[in-house]
């Protein structure tokens, strides 16, 4: 992987910051792995997220999706279960949901759980915990609103968060995508980010945007051209 990665980098300038178009031409033009590898977005910003007043996290709908198709689970009683359904959650139920999943069955990438089964869920934050698993209310999945919120995981929705470092990981699709519907994917990201700037963050907030495939270099952005 390194000297593949050293050979991709040969002829390029990883100094030069490209706009949102450029680097996604980029990328796909030096993607080179054997599968179809994903668009990542990495953004690093000026907070101190020792500070809960300075935590950047927030959900986004990528007009655009991911490439990957999440299998969403939800947690709800009476009426609600049948929205669920109707909307295409892939796995509904109860109390009945709830110890299975306090047992270790997880079978799901994102879970939704309406605001009065919050009290009985509670005991899942031990095992979904650990895993980012856990829903919350930052995050959109505790809620009533079962199918705007489960047509959208299903869609492309995706959560970002800030991670010790001040970093923003997210996917931005796959690199078999146009070129174009990545682009605006990314940017969409990027928007998403800003919008949500902690009122409290002094100086420079975006500081570096890179944009990259899960096996190839990174392209630093110039967040100041828009798609």
């Amino acid at each position: 992987m390194g000297k593949r990665i050293e050979n991709i980098k040969k002829g390029l300038d990883l100094i030069k910051k490209y706009k949102v178009e450029e680097a996604v031409a980029l990328i796909k033009k030096n993607a080179s792995a054997k599968f179809d590898e994903t668009v990542e977005v990495h953004l690093k910003l000026g907070i101190d997220v020792k500070h809960s007043d300075q935590q950047v996290r927030s959900t986004v709908s990528l007009p655009h999706g991911t490439g990957k198709t999440k299998k969403v689970a939800v947690i709800a009683k009476g009426e609600k279960v049948k929205e669920a359904e109707a909307a295409g959650a892939d796995l509904v139920g109860g109390a009945e949901l709830i110890e299975t999943i306090f047992k270790g069955a997880m079978d799901f990438d994102v879970l939704v759980i309406t605001p009065d089964m919050m009290k009985d869920a509670a005991k899942l934050g031990k095992v979904l915990g650990p895993r980012g698993l856990m829903p919350n209310p930052k995050s959109g999945t505790v809620t009533f609103e079962l199918t705007k919120t489960v047509k959208e995981l299903k869609a492309g929705r995706i959560e970002f968060k800030a991670d010790p470092q001040g970093i923003v990981h997210a996917p931005a699709g796959k690199v078999s995508f146009p070129e174009k519907n990545i682009a605006e994917n990314v940017q969409t990201i990027i928007d998403a980010v800003l919008k949500v700037k902690p009122s409290s963050s002094k100086g420079v907030y975006m500081q570096s945007v890179y944009v990259s495939s899960t096996m190839g270099p990174g392209f630093p952005v110039d967040v100041s051209a828009k798609v």
